[in-house]
């Protein structure tokens, strides 16, 4: 058994939580409670951003210049 504080998107605390947890040792409580709810936040998340593709992106496939004799010398 492992007490939790409780709190609020405010940073408040609203109360305690007793969690029945099969750990080995107490003091990892805290620390596989934070992993299950950022586990639980991130599928949670939407997940639709994207990126454009080769063909997408603006601009042509031609060169814009010759690959030698174009630098400073």
């Amino acid at each position: 058994m492992v007490e939790c504080v409780v709190k609020n998107w405010q940073g408040e605390e609203i109360g305690t939580a007793t969690l029945e947890l099969r750990v080995a040792k107490e003091e990892n409580a805290p620390h596989i409670v934070h992993r299950a709810i950022v586990r639980h936040l991130a599928n949670a998340r939407q997940g639709t951003a994207s990126s454009k593709t080769r063909a997408e992106v603006r601009g042509g496939g031609r060169k814009p210049w010759r690959q030698k004799r174009n630098g400073s010398r």
